[in-house]
């Protein structure tokens, strides 16, 4: 996939939708802190949480939503039965769609992170190529970020 598009910053929309849960205890390590790793699931369950409110899934028989970037920045640690908040904002390109996240405990911010994916199609030699996200999915997405 070759996509000049991933190196721009996009503007991430005013709206933001909210996905609430609790840490569970095979999330953390034997002090009882979550493991780094699960804060990109968390932003990914919010992520999906996302497209469901929209009506949407991200697994679809047509289209492909390959992850392009990840970042995480950790601020405080989760214990396990933290209850805990993951603010979701989404900027769109013609072809990438880069979400924000804040994660919260209490209103306290415990981690930032952002990833973008891009649109792709299968190709019959099963290559993906990037493709102009549908205009219906950008819309349902944006009514559910309000």
């Amino acid at each position: 996939m070759k996509d000049q598009e991933h190196r721009r910053v996009i503007s991430l929309s005013p709206g933001a939708f909210h996905y609430r849960r609790r840490v569970q205890f095979a999330e953390t390590d034997l002090a009882g802190i979550v493991h780094f790793s699960w804060y990109f699931r968390y932003m990914e369950e919010a992520e999906h949480a996302l497209w469901r409110a929209a009506g949407l899934s991200i697994v679809g028989d047509d289209l492909h939503w390959p992850r392009v970037t990840a970042h995480a920045e950790y601020k405080r640690p989760l214990r396990f039965e933290d209850e805990i908040d993951v603010k979701v904002r989404a900027g769109f390109g013609r072809t990438r769609i880069q979400y924000g996240f804040e994660i919260q405990r209490e209103h306290t911010l415990v981690a930032i992170g952002a990833m973008s994916s891009v649109c792709a199609r299968s190709e019959r030699d099963g290559q993906l190529k990037t493709t102009a996200i549908p205009a219906d999915v950008r819309e349902r997405l944006i009514t559910a970020l309000r």
